[in-house]
């Protein structure tokens, strides 16, 4: 139950950030787009998600962020799963249940993220200068997603709560 819903919403996730990109189009300043997902695959791996179904719902969030935003295929999918081990290990469960530490660990997993895609693109890309051109897309990027991220991480800690394991009493006797 808790991964559908996980799926769901990431999945909506997917969708707002890909319209939030038009919306923001107008805005002078490049790479204010937030990735709406990135605070998500956190939330699942601090809070010691199974790992592999956290890396199997990053999987299929990053694929579909391959998809809808025209990156080489693998690209996003790579990074997403590698995002969720990361922040599996670093497993600072407190650090991400208040806004004031909620907004850092974003805006540093959006940074490491964001690195992790210029170098895959520097290694595997077709334009050597592409990753240092965008390089100024990195900031903007992370500042954009850690103000998104208190509102995402309520979400997930609402579905976190909402889909929990049943008490024992309800669940009936043990066969």
């Amino acid at each position: 139950m808790r991964n559908t819903a996980f799926l769901a919403v990431g999945i909506g996730l997917l969708f707002l950030q890909s319209v939030f990109f038009w919306i923001t189009g107008w805005i002078p300043l490049p790479g204010i787009t937030p990735s709406l997902i990135l605070p998500l695959i956190v939330f699942m791996g601090v809070h010691e998600y199974s790992l592999g179904r956290g890396a199997a719902l990053a999987c299929v969030f990053g694929y579909g962020l391959d998809l809808l935003a025209s990156a080489p295929v693998g690209l996003f999918t790579f990074v997403c799963v590698a995002t969720f081990v990361l922040a599996r290990a670093a497993g600072v469960r407190l650090a991400a249940q208040h806004i004031i530490t909620q907004v850092p660990l974003a805006l540093v997993f959006s940074v490491v993220q964001s690195i992790m895609v210029l170098v895959l693109l520097a290694i595997f890309g077709k334009n050597p200068h592409g990753p240092r051109d965008m390089l100024a897309l990195v900031l903007p990027h992370a500042i954009s997603t850690a103000l998104f991220s208190p509102a995402i991480f309520a979400i997930a800690a609402r579905l976190h709560q909402a889909t929990g394991d049943a008490p024992a009493a309800a669940r009936g006797p043990a066969p």
